[in-house]
């Protein structure tokens, strides 16, 4: 019998009952960094709306490295536009010593509005 061109690339079968089944499985990733919410995000709207890109990193095997990057620079991005958002708006801890819930109510609307920026700039908009 005459190998097929999988077997020739150095593929393999198993045999399940009368079914011959190749042995498949993705190549592993090096470096998986972290993943959290914001890559959570890219990725969910990737799988909906660019599926061509999310499958061709699952299947390269790159799509956690790229993944851990993306939500990198989410966060670094959030984290820099809360601290300058807080210093331009004079939230500061000395006005939460003095009224503890204007600085909260302050803070809570500086890091919605940060956190809308980096959705349409890193999750949303960037591919």
């Amino acid at each position: 019998m005459t190998d097929t061109l999988f077997e020739q690339f150095g593929g393999t079968y198993t045999q399940i009952g009368d079914y011959a089944l190749p042995d498949l499985s993705l190549p592993a990733e090096t470096q998986t960094g972290n993943i959290g919410v914001w890559a959570l995000r890219h990725k969910r709207y990737m799988k909906q709306h660019h599926k061509v890109l999310y499958y061709n990193l699952l299947t390269s095997g790159k799509l956690d490295s790229y993944l851990a990057d993306i939500e990198e620079q989410a966060q670094q991005l959030f984290l820099r536009l809360v601290k300058e958002l807080a210093e331009k708006e004079g939230v500061t801890e000395q006005l939460k010593a003095v009224d503890n819930m204007v600085w909260v109510r302050r803070m809570n609307n500086i890091r919605n509005r940060a956190a809308e920026m980096v959705n349409n700039e890193v999750i949303y908009g960037q591919l």
